[in-house]
Formats: structure tokens, C-alpha cells, sequence
């Protein structure tokens, strides 16, 4: 399926912006800091436009919807910060390039060696239904 030029314009600028300012962490974090202001201004100002939607109504239809779709804990919390709690792991922002490098060194050859094991295992399944 074709993808949108448009779609894959903005896509492409994606990931080099990200891969650019994720060098940058301080900076990064500023300018994304300062997108979500604007985002949520946004939100905010056009939201007042809906007289119904006072603070207790928008509270609680607000929680309603993020808990329904499943952003709750996620939003407020973080993945990132739940699982390195658990593991007792640094949080990705406090490791140094290297740690990330090679924790994604090693998830690739978990990759790679779930892969073969799942390639043995279709083997094995052929094997056993001849």
C-alpha cells in the first residue's frame, strides 16, 4: 500500500528531529516542554467555548475517557518509569549513551535468538505432522 507523501514527509522529518535532540536531552525536553504548553493552550481555549464544561464536568469526563482508553496510568505515570521500578533499573533518562546502546545491543539479540528459536520450533511442528 502506497503511504501518503504528506504522511511520510512528516514521518521521515520525525525521525530525524527525534534522533537529532535525543542527544540534546535538556534541550529536547524544553522544546517538547514548550509543544505540549501550546497543545494543551489549545485544548484549554477552545474548550471554553463549551459553556457545559466546567471544572467538575470536565474533571470527571476527563477521567472517564482516560481511563476508558486506557491513558490513565500511563499518562500520569509513565511505562518507562513503572517497569524500571520494578526492575530497580535507572530511569533512560539518567543512563548515559552507552548504557542505551547496549541495552539495545541486547534486546536486539533477544530478537535475534527468540527468532531462531521460533524458526526451530516451526521445524520441529513440520516434522511432527508428516
Amino acid at each position: 500500500m502506497k503511504r501518503n507523501p504528506i504522511i511520510a514527509f512528516f514521518d521521515k522529518s520525525e525521525d530525524e528531529i527525534r534522533a537529532s535532540l535525543s542527544h540534546h536531552p535538556v534541550f529536547y525536553a524544553l522544546i517538547g516542554g514548550i509543544g505540549i504548553v501550546l497543545f494543551w493552550k489549545g485544548v484549554w481555549e477552545t474548550a471554553e467555548y463549551f459553556t457545559i464544561l466546567d471544572g467538575p464536568t470536565s474533571l470527571i469526563l476527563g477521567a472517564t475517557i482516560t481511563l476508558a482508553s486506557g491513558l490513565f496510568v500511563s499518562f500520569f505515570i509513565g511505562d518507562s518509569i513503572i517497569l524500571s521500578g520494578y526492575t530497580r533499573q535507572k530511569k533512560i533518562a539518567e543512563k548515559t549513551e552507552e548504557e542505551v546502546k547496549k541495552d539495545v545491543g541486547l534486546n536486539e539479540a533477544m530478537k535475534a535468538q527468540l527468532d531462531r528459536v521460533e524458526k526451530e520450533l516451526a521445524e520441529i511442528k513440520a516434522k511432527l505432522n508428516q
